[in-house]
């Protein structure tokens, strides 16, 4: 067995000193979804690690995608994360720079890594993306399009620069859609486009009342109105619903 580096001893040593509190162990339980978020987002051939530093021998603790590695939950962390966590710590960095590796296999990755720090400043944990660069291209670029019964399931989303084009966007989409609706009487195109909004939560926004009612060209008495007839009949049961 090789000898175990001076930098290794040191952050094993510096780790077994601190110990880690409640709190860290939940912001670190926190950062869980991402591991799951990212790894959907960039597809199978993108692993994503989530480490503790509370104990380097079992660090892993969430993974996916784990296969690109070989490595599962409670896998130690590596020699190269070891090498970075000084760099991190004395620079105060929030992130490596991207850096080129290999798997156990030899295929090449790219790979950064992501210093996860509790409210003292301390890092507590690293979150690492490693992207498998021997995938085949077409399995690769499969987990970035849609797949044929996908394509009919595309949302639209709303990308503005400040909240007022966000209202303005949504509130002009809305009107197309219920426009566009046959079964929507002319004379209530305005309360369905209001209570289409409600739904859509855009009256979450400060100030979208006044927004929604400029755009519709009535008042804000009657967005209000809309509003509460639309709370008031989500509140009230269906007659049709059966009870136990």
């Amino acid at each position: 067995m090789p000898a175990e580096s001076g930098t290794a001893r040191s952050l094993k040593k510096s780790a077994a000193k601190r110990a880690f509190s409640q709190q860290d162990r939940q912001l670190l339980a926190g950062y869980a979804a991402m591991v799951d978020g990212l790894a959907e987002m960039f597809g199978k051939h993108c692993e994503v690690v989530l480490h503790s530093l509370e104990d380097l021998e079992c660090s892993v603790i969430k993974i996916a995608n784990g296969f690109n590695t070989g490595r599962t939950q409670g896998a130690p962390i590596t020699d190269l994360a070891l090498r970075l966590l000084p760099e991190l710590e004395q620079q105060g960095l929030s992130h490596s720079q991207a850096y080129f590796t290999q798997s156990r296999l030899g295929s090449p990755m790219k790979s950064s890594t992501l210093a996860l720090r509790n409210l003292q400043g301390d890092i507590i944990g690293l979150l690492c993306i490693n992207l498998h660069l021997g995938a085949p291209f077409h399995e690769f670029m499969a987990d970035f399009l849609p797949k044929a019964t996908e394509l009919t399931e595309v949302s639209p989303e709303n990308f503005s620069n400040n909240v007022e084009e966000l209202v303005t966007l949504t509130v002009e989409r809305t009107i197309e859609e219920i426009n566009a609706d046959p079964e929507v009487a002319n004379n209530a195109k305005n309360k369905q486009i209001v209570t289409t909004l409600y739904e859509k939560g855009i009256f979450d926004i400060k100030d979208a009342i006044a927004m929604v009612s400029n755009k519709l060209n009535i008042s804000k008495h009657t967005v209000y109105l809309y509003i509460r007839q639309k709370k008031r009949d989500d509140e009230e049961p269906s007659p049709n619903q059966e009870y136990p």
